[in-house]
């Protein structure tokens, strides 16, 4: 499991989340679990074309940050590895 962070932004709120990619998915884990502040709020799960979908919103989050988060994540590599230099920036 990798751990790291990603930035969205919603009406000009900044957003930060931790994450936890399970580069091997196992049992009930989905390959993405989302966190704020140490709660688990979301998990994301990839199809056949690499597109996320939500396994679980225990966050209750709604359905744009949802989106706004699946759209970070969907910016991976899609090998499970990911470059620090630049990997997410924050949006504009």
């Amino acid at each position: 499991m990798e751990r790291f962070e990603i930035t969205v932004v919603r009406d000009k709120e900044i957003m930060r989340f931790q994450v936890a990619d399970y580069l091997h998915q196992e049992g009930e884990h989905c390959k993405f679990e989302v966190y704020n502040n140490g709660d688990f709020i979301a998990s994301f799960q990839p199809d056949a074309h690499q597109f996320l979908h939500v396994c679980k919103n225990p966050g209750k989050l709604d359905e744009e940050v949802l989106h706004l988060i699946a759209d970070q994540l969907e910016l991976l590599p899609h090998d499970g590895r990911r470059d620090d230099t630049e990997l997410l920036k924050d949006q504009d």
